[in-house]
Order: structure tokens, then sequence, then C-alpha cells
């Protein structure tokens, strides 16, 4: 019987119970919520798709191979995104839809009550402004007609085909899709990556903590010695923005392998414009890793901050970047590559979900062939190779939100700015909540962006992705690109999200380049960092050249040469800790810990010492698992296992000495490795909650492992129990903890289960199957149980040759196809699949149609 047979037989079972039989069973409640069942629910059961639309822009094919990857031909490159179109809109449309709603606050209309606290942040933030002014910036530009062909070609599959089962249970449409939700769902994921209110979170627990504490548990500079760009690394060629050295080479440095030449400067050098990739938000609550300044001194910290609003700061952090999420890449010369070519690898590690945050797909036309991952909803390559290069993104963790505060006039109707009053742009928005009374909302904008307010407390933002943005172009024109030339200038164009660009080309060229648009501040002249909450009464560290909602001439910002960089880099990685130790401009604070960051340097060193390296090479190096902070702890835990445990100690001496003869590498089948994970947990915990209990903080606001790891032991956290005995105090939690629990090895705890469906609390059967898997937070292969995080794609790429990749689960979102989660055993198991610029399988769909 086939996978999709069963699945079938499955929906028979659940869906033919009729309602009354659902009562008791998981779809229940979701059901009887609702539409009620009917002959239409089976529509959305059995599909496949048609292809009975004609393509109004040419002919076009589109081929499915052996994991249901779509392959476009066309001559014509609209024909082709309209297929794109086409196909998106068939295997992910209610993918495409729940996100389209959510940044437009529209859940409610479908989930009642529950989302209304989303419609409404998301609707004062007016993301839909912003699309619609990247829209219109963009709406004349070269590229802008093929992405009306893919919204075309989405609302084609919307008439012309079944609509998944989703909308059937929901027992709604669809509206048509546009431009400017192809725009809203690039913002999406920019904000993914980029919004965070860490400033109002960090004057809440100074308040909370006071001062000394908050420094040992969130400082703004991890010590460490692997920043993206090693400090007197002679393998990362010519570098950039770092300690003034700020010009484009106009000839290639001296490296072997290396050919053709570098880039000349751009008289362009203000703007940029960046969609989604790589990754997201790198920091648990508070964490930093890195000035992101030239030095302590030369830009102004935070002054004693006002107190912070816990309803607002709460209500903020249900929609800010997801905590601890981050990503891997690196770039690997073609002196160290048995091939000759460089190796390019990338592993955004992103929100784990059924079906995948990422969509396959491979486009051939007469002006390009390109390969790789894109987000549903968006028509172009993000991630990925053609014929000539290929690339990767991860999140640098950049400072481009600033929150302010205002002074208000006694009705709070006007803000004052700059020795005036003035009025609030205001509009009034309605949402809709099925089975509610709808909600009006008011929304308020002032010369900043955005206002919002809780409880009486507020804050004005401003943020990149709030003006028009030119991501979108830069995202394509780098799927056109011929090689290095023509990528450096497309990235002058990639505004918002910040990222750690990597990118080799079949000439030998490799380069890393911070992408995004990096905001100056100055406060009476003198350059501030972004980490505190500004007097916007006072129009204090505003960002010459941004316009909200509007188009921004970007003066302000940090022009691109300047952006730190590195040409040619034999070898160079990013793991979202701190860019440089001295960058020219300041970037930001929210960078990880450098767990994933040292230990990637620590391969790589080794591979290339031992001379030429393969894509097998760097496969391993991905899918590495040896934990670092076992490395830096477990030593000291069995040091003080050894000299304070008694006769009595039994089971303290045999965990130590578990965890003594371990290697370190979290896998499904170690008992060490479980009795590691959740003591790092408990230790965590240990140190923080008497403090945090009492401060009226909750585990939302625990700092990362690196703070806890490194805390001196004459830190205040430690006045009541030394940091011997919380490590052995914390032991004891775990092995009294693993006395209640199932879990005997890692596998057990350390499941696939957290990874959902969004219906998956009501509709379980539309989760991918439970299984044991290995890594962690801190590992290279990373996964992230507690939070569902992890790689949710790989790439490794010799440009112009052999490329490999993987999906964790399958690239359809159609529960009946073969292809829903094909890939997900082989990727827990960190196995790879071909990417081929061949386009190969089966011709699905022929379009026809008359060229316009």
């Amino acid at each position: 019987m086939s996978e999709n047979t069963t699945r079938r037989a499955l929906l028979a079972t659940v869906l033919g119970a009729g309602t009354v039989g659902l009562a008791a069973s998981d779809v229940g409640s979701l059901l009887e919520k609702f539409a009620p069942l009917s002959g239409d629910t089976w529509d959305g059961v059995d599909r496949d798709v048609s292809g009975e639309a004609t393509n109004p822009y040419g002919s076009a094919t589109i081929k499915r191979d052996d994991v249901g990857i779509p392959h476009v031909e066309a001559e014509d490159e609209r024909a082709a995104y309209f297929a794109v179109g086409y196909v998106q809109g068939f295997d992910r449309l209610f993918q495409l839809d729940i996100q389209r709603r959510q940044m437009r606050g529209q859940l409610s209309e479908i989930a009642g009550e529950a989302t209304v606290e989303s419609d409404e942040f998301h609707v004062k933030m007016d993301f839909v402004g912003a699309a619609e002014a990247t829209w219109d910036s963009l709406a004349e530009t070269s590229h802008a007609p093929l992405v009306r062909a893919f919204a075309d070609g989405v609302n084609a599959a919307i008439e012309n085909e079944e609509l998944p089962i989703e909308f059937q249970i929901l027992g709604h449409e669809p509206a048509p899709w546009t431009p400017v939700d192809t725009i809203l769902l690039e913002k999406q994921i920019a904000w993914t990556l980029t919004g965070n209110f860490d400033a109002l979170r960090r004057e809440r627990l100074t308040d909370a903590l006071g001062a000394e504490i908050v420094t040992d548990l969130y400082p703004t500079t991890y010590d460490h010695d692997v920043p993206v760009l090693r400090p007197g690394d002679d393998a990362l060629g010519d570098v950039g923005g770092v300690d003034g050295n700020t010009a484009r080479p106009s000839e290639p440095a001296s490296r072997r392998l290396r050919t053709g030449s570098a880039a000349q400067p751009n008289a362009d050098q203000t703007s940029g414009t960046g969609p989604s990739g790589g990754d997201s938000s790198t920091s648990e609550p508070g964490q930093s890793d890195g000035t992101g300044s030239t030095s302590e001194t030369n830009f102004s910290t935070s002054d004693e901050p006002a107190s912070g609003s816990d309803e607002l700061v709460d209500w903020l952090a249900q929609f800010e970047s997801p905590p601890g999420v981050g990503s891997n890449s690196w770039v690997v010369s073609g002196e160290y590559t048995d091939s000759g070519t460089p190796i390019v690898a990338n592993d955004p590690h992103l929100s784990l979900m059924t079906p995948p945050i990422w969509y396959e797909q491979h486009v051939v036309t007469s002006e390009t062939n390109v390969r790789g991952v894109t987000f549903p909803g968006v028509p172009f390559v993000i991630i990925g190779a053609n014929e000539d290069g290929a690339w990767g993104f991860t999140n640098v963790g950049a400072d481009v939100l600033d929150c302010y505060r205002y002074e208000l006039d006694e009705d709070g109707s006007r803000y004052r700015y700059q020795g005036e009053w003035r009025e609030f742009d205001t509009e009034e928005h309605e949402i809709a909540v099925a089975d509610g009374e709808d909600r009006t909302v008011t929304v308020r904008k002032t010369v900043h962006g955005p206002f919002l307010e809780r409880e009486g407390e507020h804050v004005g933002v401003a943020w990149t992705g709030l003006t028009a943005t030119r991501t979108s172009q830069s995202i394509y024109e780098i799927g056109r690109s011929e090689g290095f030339d023509d990528v450096l200038d497309s990235l002058e164009k990639f505004d918002e999200p910040t990222q750690n660009f990597v990118y080799a080309d079949a000439d030998g060229r490799t380069c890393y380049y911070t992408t995004g648009q990096l905001p100056r501040r100055t406060i009476d002249g003198d350059p501030v960092r972004g980490d505190r909450v500004f007097d916007g009464s006072a129009g204090e560290a505003e960002w010459a050249g941004y316009e909200p909602y509007g188009e921004a001439t970007w003066e302000g910002f940090v022009p691109f040469d300047e952006k730190p960089h590195a040409i040619d880099p034999d070898r160079l990685a990013t793991a979202n800790q701190r860019v440089a130790d001295d960058p020219t401009h300041y970037v930001g604070t929210a960078y990880a810990a450098p767990y994933r960051g040292g230990r990637i340097y620590d391969r790589l060193d080794e591979l290339t010492a031992d001379g030429t390296t393969t894509l097998d090479d760097h496969a391993a190096v991905q899918t590495d698992r040896v934990d670092p902070r076992a490395a830096q702890l477990v030593p000291e835990l069995v040091a003080a296992v050894d000299r304070v445990a008694q006769e009595g100690d039994r089971r303290i001496v045999e965990a130590s000495d578990l965890l003594a003869d371990w290697d370190h590498e979290m896998v499904p089948d170690s008992e060490a490795a479980l009795v590691f994970a959740r003591w790092m947990d408990n230790l965590v915990e240990t140190v923080c909650e008497p403090r945090f209990e009492d401060a009226g903080l909750d585990d939302s606001d625990y700092p990362s492992d690196w703070a806890v790891a490194t805390l001196p032991a004459d830190s205040p956290l430690f006045e009541s129990m030394s940091r011997t005995a919380t490590l052995i105090g914390a032991l004891e939690a775990t092995l009294s903890e693993l006395d209640g629990a199932e879990w005997e090895t890692y596998g057990d705890y350390n499941t696939t289960a957290a990874i959902e469906h969004p219906f998956g609390g009501q509709a379980a059967f539309l989760n991918y199957d439970e299984h044991p898997i290995g890594g962690s937070r801190a590992t290279i292969n990373n996964y992230r149980v507690d939070s569902a995080v992890g790689s949710s794609t790989r790439l490794l790429a010799h440009p112009g040759g052999e490329a490999r990749t993987i999906l964790p689960g399958g690239n359809s979102g159609d529960y009946s196809s073969d292809h829903y989660d094909d890939q997900f055993e082989e990727w827990i198991a960190g196995e790879y699949r071909p990417l081929t610029l061949e386009p190969v399988g089966e011709t699905k769909v022929t379009f026809e149609g008359d060229s316009r």
C-alpha cells in the first residue's frame, strides 16, 4: 500500500466518522468550531494538479522529480514565473494564505477571539502599508512583470484546482493573490529575523534585577575570539568595514586559484535590498554577543533606563523575532577542495513546521537557470545556485529597530516633537472576528513609525522594513547573476533584512558581505549605539533619510562599501556570532553565543590543514552533533563532584563518571547526552529562578547558556549557593527529574514532536510522525526541542558543479501527496539528495498560450 493511500485511509476514518463521531477525536474541536463536514471536504483529499489554465504569457512546462520538486521551463520569464506561481499555489496555498492573513491582521476572521491580539499588533504596525510602499517603488523595475505574472499564476491555481483540505475544513476560500501579498511575505520573514524589542526588555530586566546582575547575565560583549572576521586571519582575503579598511578592491587580491577581476566601486553606495534569507533573530531575550562598535568609548551607551512596562513588553514579546533561532554558513576556496572550485555551505535555522518554511523550485528560461529554496509566496530563489555561482544567508543580528518615548498632552491625543505639539497620523481599522464581535482598532503613527500602547505605556517604533525596500529586486538579480561582479552590484539593493551573505563562483571567486541597511545614530553629533530607548520628543538618534511607509533615501545609513565584508576569503564561517571585533560602524549586539561559530571554525581549520576537502567532509561538518557546551562545563562539573561528593552520593558520582567518559556528541541513543541536556537546563534554572521569581520574571527572560556558563564565581547570583554547589545542585535536580520521566536516552526526550502543522493541535494527523533526533541548541547540526527550531534546509555546493540539499519534511503541503514528508527521515539522519541544474522528472503540466 502506498503512503498516500494510507493517508487517504486515515482521512476516510477521521472524516468519514461524521461530525458526531468526531467529538472525541483529535479533529473534533477544530471541525466543531469551523465548517461542518460535507462531501466537499473530500475534494481536498485526493488532489492532483490539472494545469488546465492557459498561460497568458506563453508556453511553459512543469516537470516533477522523484521528490516532487517542480522544474519549470519556458522561453519567456513571465511565462515561467506564471508557472511558478501556479505550482506554488497548488502545493502551498494554505501556507500562503495563513501567513498573508497574519501579516494583514486577518486571522481572527477565520480563527475567532484567539488571534485578536495578533491581528491588533499587525494592524498597528501596518506591515501592509510598508508592503504597498515597497511595491509602488518597484512597480516599474525590470522584475516587476515577473511578480505580477507569479500572482496571476497563484490566482489561476485558486480558480482551476481543488482547494487543499485545510480550506475545506475551515469552510472558506482564499482571496486573490496580489503582488503586494508577495512583498508582504518578504516583510514577514524580515520581521522574523530582525524585529525585536530588546531595548524595552533590558529596561525591565534592569528594573527588576539591578544593573550589576543584568551586566553579568546579559553582557553587551561575549568574551571569545571567533567572530566571523577573525582578527589576523590570513585566510580572510581583503577585509573591509573593519578598522577603517573600507575600500572595495578594484583588482582581486593575489590569491591562489583566483581568476577574473573584482568589481569596480559603485557610485551608489547607499542602496541595498533584502528579502528573507538565512535565519532569524539569534538571541535569547536580552542576550547579546559583541559590541558591534569600534570601541566601548567611541559609542555612547544607555543612560540609566526608565522603568519599562511589563504589560507593554509582554504584549510585544508575543510578536517579535522568535528567541534563539540562528543559522550556519561558510565558504572554502578551491585551494582546499578536491575539485579545485570553492564550496558553499548553508543551513538556516528557522522554525520547523509542517510543511517546511522553505519551498524548493527550479526555473529554466532563456535568461537563467536557477535552483534552490524560497519562501512560499515569493517567486525567486533565495538560497541556491545557478550555472555560475552558489550563495547562502545567515542572520547578522544587527540593530535595525529603535524605540522612542514621547511627551504626550493631557488627554494623550498629541505628542511633542522638537518643541511642537503634533497630531498623530490616525486611522480606524476594523478587525473581523469569527463567532464574536468585530473590533475597531485605532492605528496611530508618529514621524518615526507606528505608535504602540498598552496599559498606559507607549513606544514609537522605527524599523528599516517599514519603508520601501528593494530586496525582491536584489534576490531576482542574484539568481540571474553571471559571477562575482554581478552579485556585488545586486547586493547593494539588499535593504532588509540584515544578513551575512556568502558566495562563490565557478571562476574561483569567493566573498562575504553584511547586507541590509545599518542605521547610523547620533545625539548632539556624537555616535551612539541603538540598544536603548530614545527620547522621541527630542528627536534623539533619528535615521537621516528614513521615511516610514514611504521611499527612503538612506543617506543616514552605513554605505555599502563600509559594511563588514571579505573579498576572496580562503575560508570564512558565520553562525550568527558577532561580525567583527572592531567594525567601522556600530552593527548591533543581538549576536549568538560562539558555540556553533567556534566549532565550525575548528572543524574547517582541521580539514584545510590536512589538505583538500570534499563535499562529504563538509556534510560531516554540517551534521556535526558535538556540543561545545559540554567541553566548556563537564570537566568543571566532574571536578566539583570529585571534590565534594560524599560516600552516600553514589548516583551523583555515577552520573559524573558517565559524563566524564562521554564524547560530547548529542546522539539519540546516548544516556549521557540526555543527562547533560537536562542538567544544562536545570543549571540555568538553578542560577536564575530564585532571583527571577522574586522579581516577577519567568523562564522567558532567562539568559543564554554562555552567560550562565561564564558567570564568575563571585557573581551576586552565587551569594546564597556557591558556583560549585550550584553545578552539583543542578545535577541532583536532573537525576530527580529523570526518576520521574520515561526517558532513558536522549532520543526519548529529544524528538520531532514539536514540529507541527498550524492545525496540529486539533488535527494531529496533519503533523509529521514523531521520531528521535540528535543535535541541540548549541550544536552545528542544530535542533531545539523546546522551540522546534533547527536546520530548515541544507545546501552544499560546488559552484557550477555538484550540489546537495535536503528539506525537513517534503516540498508539498498537500497531506495526500507522496511528497508531504518524503524527505523527513533522510533529513533527521543527516542525509542529502542531489541538487542538479538539469530539469528532470515527468512532465506534469504543459501550459499553452499566446505571449502578450
